[in-house]
């Protein structure tokens, strides 16, 4: 039997979801499409950073697109918990980027002179080896010190993909599962959707962010995905004292008190596995400014496959050959959700495109 549907969208990560719960909560039929329980997700490994400092050293654009949804970030959490009954362990206490070495240092504190000269709302502060242990007390005497930024905070990102189910289904969505996209056709006004179960499904829209299965997807209808993985490694601990309030870049204490670490990038292609080395450098790192992590136990690992375009930055565009088919694609589904939700999704129901996404056409890849 085929179903009839407002919107379709492809993929429940946390960008989907996030798309689709705006679209939902606007008063669309929407269903989302979701592959199976093993299927490469994105949204199940991530380390959980609401983060602006640094991003968009090459584009100041996206920097400028982070900091829109970090801001947007406490009332979305507001009301996934209104809607959800979810607490998702939102806060924004600032967070901080550690440096090894003085030279290291100055170079963080370049970059972010220069995001802030262009960008004056992205605010940071460069703390000396002394200041920062002020700051953040666990801090052991070979940290050089820091950039701290009042912009970033963190988030479980499990609690937010539930979240964002529970208020999904609550505000009328459909959901999927094992409903695998594999084929788009456009008709009429609209998009007949094939799924690896046999069934269709017919959309007046179309939302592609299937992650790196929109490789495959968006040249069905017009649009181009050039994305790639990049694996993250990264290591949880049990549950300790509470001793770090703001999440640094590579490690940060959830609020039930384990620790989560990893800093690692990969080009190791579809392999979401782990292994001793990365996790072995993890943990140093790790230990090196927090030498009470020597002796506290790692209870879990676990990689997972960052959707990456050539140059790093989202691309967000509705196809010119097929209009009504969208492409969202990105990989700070964190970060990026408030925005997802309350930016994007009105674009996708036919407001005008945000100024702020005009930087992020995939034509930019064209040579």
């Amino acid at each position: 039997m085929q179903k009839t549907f407002d919107i379709a969208v492809v993929g429940g990560g946390l960008v989907g979801m996030a798309i689709a719960f705006g679209l939902a909560k606007r008063g669309k039929r929407v269903v989302v499409c979701d592959g199976e329980d093993n299927a490469l997700r994105a949204a199940r490994g991530n380390f959980g950073l609401v983060w602006v400092q640094g991003k968009g050293a090459n584009c100041v654009n996206y920097a400028r697109w982070s900091l829109h949804s970090a801001d947007a970030w406490q009332g979305f959490a507001d009301e996934l918990l209104a809607r959800s009954g979810v607490s998702i362990g939102f806060c924004r206490p600032g967070g901080f980027n550690i440096a090894q070495s003085r030279e290291e240092l100055a170079s963080k504190a370049e970059a972010m002179q220069r995001l802030h000269l262009a960008e004056p709302r992205l605010k940071f502060e460069v703390l000396e080896s002394k200041e920062l242990a002020q700051r953040l007390p666990a801090v052991g005497p070979h940290a050089a010190g820091a950039i701290y930024s009042p912009n970033d905070g963190h988030v479980s990102p499990l609690y937010t993909l539930r979240a964002l189910f529970a208020a999904y289904e609550r505000v009328g969505g459909e959901y999927a599962p094992n409903a695998n996209v594999t084929e788009i056709n456009p008709t009429s006004g609209s998009f007949r959707l094939r799924v690896a179960n046999g069934h269709t499904l017919e959309a007046g829209r179309v939302v592609l962010a299937a992650g790196l299965g929109n490789r495959t997807l968006a040249p069905q209808v017009g649009l181009r995905a050039p994305v790639k993985p990049l694996r993250g490694q990264i290591l949880v601990t049990e549950r300790v004292r509470p001793f770090l309030a703001h999440p640094t870049i590579y490690v940060r204490q959830t609020v039930e008190g384990s620790v989560l670490v990893g800093d690692s990038a990969e080009d190791v292609g579809f392999n979401d596995g782990v292994t001793p080395d990365v996790l072995a450098d993890i943990a140093r790192r790790a230990i090196a400014p927090f030498p009470l992590l020597e002796h506290v136990r790692v209870v879990r690992a676990w990689g997972a496959l960052r959707v990456m375009t050539p140059d790093g930055l989202p691309i967000y565009e509705e196809s010119a050959s097929h209009p009504g088919a969208y492409l969202a694609t990105c990989h700070s589904g964190v970060t990026l959700a408030a925005a997802h939700c309350d930016t994007v999704a009105p674009w996708i129901l036919g407001g005008d495109r945000p100024a702020l996404l005009d930087t992020f056409y995939a034509n930019r890849f064209a040579v």
